[in-house]
């Protein structure tokens, strides 16, 4: 209370709904060690380095985590030792010491996305955002809450290690997707699963961690998402008992190798010890489609992986390979691709699987468990009457 008092003799910023999905973050401890957004120096180690140093030792941060504000606001709160921010008129943190420098969008955005075309989905968002960066300590004042009905799956790092430690898990591996679960996702996960208990470990636990931030706007809903996921669950795909289903507050920005490397690092402050990494991870089509790329993607599909391997700070997380799975035409069901019987393998892609979905045909048996499949037909149907 004595800080909401407080809150009210320091300027007000208003702040936008990916703003606050960042405030979420931060509070929450996923970008340890950052305590708020960050600083000029901050800011450039992270865009140099994709590290940030803490008592001389160098945490992996490959992504910059900033508040654009406007050249308004920068005037209004020159020379004040902390401003107050609110969404849709409620305050929610108090920003200590605040530090403003100049947004270099295009240094910034090459740097992150390797690329400023500006039809990227997150690059649009960056050079429409504030022309100045606000930096400085979150004094937050309320736990963030979005009231969708899907609260109860936002744990935080602290509690997420917590529940592990409730169930016993000897080891956690994450798995992190923004997108529907095939069979051949819960194929990589029980196979993980299957390798760990081999090693010796009595308990693993599956951290099946959705990402809850803000996507763009042809991505499945998360609350679609999350009834799938369920449903996957409730079809003994994945195994319940040893599976923690929990929402990842961070917004998406389809920054490639860079962005997976925060999406490592953050399933490793919440307790994760091991990470599957997928296809092309945090990929996007390329802007410019195949006149630019040979595949038309933005980044190579298998840089995500080897980068993981190699990035400073991630010694302590164990990354699992990814490896193509396809739909086994003869054996009607997921599995690993098998070179010497391609012509016996069909890969479904997400293109395929959505028409199927829109024109209310079921995919081949054993690509998606039935209820799962039934909630995206259900979406995308929905989707295609509304059209």
């Amino acid at each position: 209370k004595e800080t909401i008092n407080e809150a009210d003799g320091f300027p007000r910023i208003n702040i936008g709904i990916i703003d606050l999905q960042w405030v979420q973050v931060l509070s929450e401890g996923w970008a340890y060690p950052l305590r708020g957004f960050m600083r000029e120096n901050e800011f450039l180690q992270v865009l140099h380095f994709n590290t940030i140093e803490k008592d001389g030792t160098r945490i992996n941060q490959s992504i910059p985590i900033v508040l654009p504000i406007t050249t308004e606001d920068k005037d209004r709160i020159e020379g004040k030792k902390a401003v107050s921010l609110y969404y849709e008129n409620e305050l929610y943190a108090i920003l200590r010491d605040p530090e403003v420098y100049y947004h270099r969008k295009e240094e910034r955005v090459s740097r992150q996305f390797g690329t400023s075309l500006k039809d990227h989905p997150h690059i649009k968002l960056i050079y429409e955002s504030g022309d100045w960066l606000l930096g400085g300590d979150l004094d937050v004042v309320r736990r963030i809450k979005w009231h969708d009905g899907l609260d109860d799956y936002r744990l935080t790092p602290n509690q997420l290690r917590q529940r592990f430690r409730q169930m016993g898990a000897d080891a956690v591996f994450a798995f992190q997707l923004r997108n529907p679960i095939h069979n051949g996702h819960a194929l990589l996960m029980t196979d993980t699963n299957r390798m760990l208990n081999e090693r010796g470990y009595k308990k693993p636990v599956l951290l099946l961690n959705p990402l809850g931030g803000w996507t763009k706007d042809d991505d499945v809903p998360l609350k679609v998402r999350m009834k799938q996921h369920q449903a996957v669950l409730e079809d003994n795909v994945l195994d319940k008992e040893a599976t923690v289903l929990a929402i990842f507050p961070s917004p998406m920005m389809y920054a490639g190798p860079t962005e997976v490397q925060w999406h490592a690092k953050a399933r490793m402050v919440a307790g994760a010890n091991h990470y599957i990494v997928g296809r092309d991870p945090a990929g996007v089509p390329h802007p410019r489609g195949k006149e630019a790329t040979p595949d038309g993607n933005l980044y190579d599909s298998t840089h995500g992986a080897r980068v993981l391997r190699m990035a400073p700070g991630l010694s302590a997380l164990e990354i699992i390979p990814f490896r193509v799975a396809a739909y086994d035409i003869k054996n009607k069901k997921m599995t690993f691709f098998q070179p010497e019987r391609k012509e016996e393998f069909d890969f479904i892609s997400g293109t395929r699987m959505r028409k199927l979905a829109r024109t209310g045909e079921d995919p081949p048996d054993g690509f998606m468990a039935p209820k799962a499949w039934q909630v995206i037909s259900d979406y995308y149907r929905s989707l295609e009457a509304k059209s």
